[in-house]
């Protein structure tokens, strides 16, 4: 099976083996510590919001073409650097989603939070 032809099941731990691939071959590794692919992660983020920012509600669900491929290689590159981070602390990224979607469903159970945004210590 080719990179581009995963299954979902390893689809994320073929992703994290190419992107590793990726940075090895360039010599890169050197650079791509915990705390600088951090740093490049929240710059990511940045510039995803700057496509949102001053859109209004209705407008940041409605994106023309041009714009959701320009989000979409945005969100992609955290993805990337997401991957990255991850992969030198040594975490399953799907694992530990897992958990955190368990720890979320008990901190703000159906009943109490339904059609609510309020923090988790409002409740």
């Amino acid at each position: 099976m080719t990179d581009n032809q995963t299954s979902p099941k390893d689809s994320l731990e073929t992703l994290r083996a190419r992107l590793a691939r990726f940075a090895s071959d360039r010599d890169w590794d050197q650079f791509h510590s915990p705390k600088n692919l951090s740093m490049a992660l929240i710059a990511e983020t940045a510039e995803l919001i700057e496509h949102f920012q001053w859109l209004s509600q209705d407008d940041s669900r409605n994106l023309d073409a041009d714009k959701k491929q320009e989000v979409a290689m945005e969100l992609a590159d955290i993805l990337i650097f997401l991957i990255r981070v991850a992969d030198k602390v040594d975490v399953d990224l799907v694992k530990s989603a897992w958990e955190k979607i368990e720890v979320n469903e008990a901190r703000y159970p159906v009943e109490a939070v339904r059609g609510s945004a309020k923090r988790a210590s409002e409740y």
